[in-house]
């Protein structure tokens, strides 16, 4: 049944409640976190600096209490985009006061293209881990609750913030619902005759058997995003700028020891 598992292939969007001290911090505190940390990763200028970056996701994933195989597991999916990406910058970006090291045609491969396409690759599994790692720790109402707060002064000059914050959401958890509905689909192809999983014929049957996802996958999102807009309508989505939350956060000293913690460990990667 593992040629059926699309789910856990999407980490990233999934919410796993395991109670740690990291799901107890407040909602904003959380989100200035791993924006300032995804920022850090993105714009460090070593390989050291991305190394911390990369064990503080680690080290948070163990203190979620989420499962390392789990998290890493959803690198693989990724993983041939991203070489393909470092391939062609390793061939198409030489440094022009490097020496060659292999040359054919137009093409010139140097020690500089190769250490840039190596550090591409490891600063995208750090911020892949690092956007996993918000993802289980942030519930939908949480991040709601959260982003209306911290974008709350654009009100001011006339952008709706609630609204901005229910694209940002459902985009990010609309990769989980494709997975499983599509695997939902592969499932219902196969019970109907449909080949599926044979692994030996090499990857372009596995490009055929892909195909016949795509139409229904998209029918169903269709439905899906149509449900969704009448749910809010009927729930009057939109009728008052501000949006009242069910439960309430506070802000104490375990969320101040939290933002210090991240603020050194931001301060490491940039400047180490």
């Amino acid at each position: 049944m593992s040629d059926f598992e699309f789910l856990p292939q999407a980490s990233i969007g999934q919410y796993m409640p395991t109670g740690s001290i990291l799901h107890r911090i407040e909602p904003r505190s959380k989100l200035i976190a791993f924006g300032v940390l995804i920022l850090a990763i993105t714009f460090s200028p070593t390989a050291a600096g991305i190394s911390i970056g990369l064990l503080a996701a680690l080290l948070g994933l163990i203190i979620a209490q989420v499962p390392l195989k789990f998290a890493l597991k959803g690198l693989l999916y990724p993983l041939p985009f991203l070489i393909f990406i470092a391939i062609l910058q390793v061939l198409f970006f030489p440094r022009a006061d490097q020496a060659v090291l292999l040359s054919f045609g137009p093409v010139r491969i140097t020690m500089e293209s190769i250490w840039s396409g190596a550090m591409l690759i490891f600063r995208f599994v750090g911020l892949i881990l690092t956007l996993s790692l918000m993802s289980y720790c942030i519930s939908t109402s949480e991040m709601i609750h959260g982003l209306q707060k911290l974008l709350k002064p654009l009100n001011r000059i006339g952008i709706r913030s609630m609204d901005l914050v229910m694209v940002i959401q459902v985009s990010l958890r609309f990769l989980p619902f494709l997975a499983q509905s599509a695997e939902r689909i592969a499932k219902a192809q196969a019970s109907r005759g449909a080949e599926w999983g044979v692994r030996s014929r090499g990857l372009l049957a596995r490009v055929r058997q892909v195909v016949p996802l795509i139409i229904p996958l998209f029918t169903t999102s269709l439905q899906r995003a149509e449900t969704l807009a009448l749910a809010m309508d009927a729930r009057v989505y939109g009728y008052k700028e501000d949006r009242t939350s069910m439960f309430s956060y506070a802000f104490n000293w375990r969320e101040v020891i939290f933002l210090f913690l991240i603020l050194l460990i931001v301060l490491a990667i940039i400047f180490v």
